[in-house]
């Protein structure tokens, strides 16, 4: 049985693009090496997810960032007062085809992260 945590304050925002290939690479080591060391500094953010969809022989590539947060306070110290609007900087956007102008918010109900399956639960 795994281990599950009930984490309704935390809020996940999501956001998605699209990319060739390379710039598919080109954004991952963007978002690993530049992104995530600026968000770890943010009072609120609880980590991220960065997935990847190929869409076919054209070779095109659909990004999805998942970042986590405690607060939609939190969400606004990175996204400023309207928190639906993406914040792409002009580095990112030279990297992929097109992208979300907005970024949707939902509540986790169940936060199974770090779960390992066929581990002991916690007590």
């Amino acid at each position: 049985m795994t281990r599950m945590t009930n984490a309704s304050e935390l809020t996940v925002r999501t956001w998605s693009a699209t990319a060739s290939n390379a710039g598919a690479g080109d954004y991952g080591r963007y978002f690993a090496g530049t992104l995530l060391p600026q968000l770890r500094e943010l009072p609120g953010f609880a980590g991220a997810y960065l997935l990847r969809r190929d869409l076919g022989q054209s070779g095109t590539v659909e990004l999805t960032a998942q970042t986590f947060w405690e607060s939609h306070e939190a969400i606004r110290a990175f996204a400023g007062d309207d928190i639906t609007v993406a914040i792409v900087e002009p580095e990112a956007q030279a990297m992929l085809l097109d992208f979300d102008r907005a970024a949707d918010h939902r509540s986790v109900v169940v936060d199974a992260r770090g779960s390992v399956p066929g581990s002991m639960p916690s007590r």
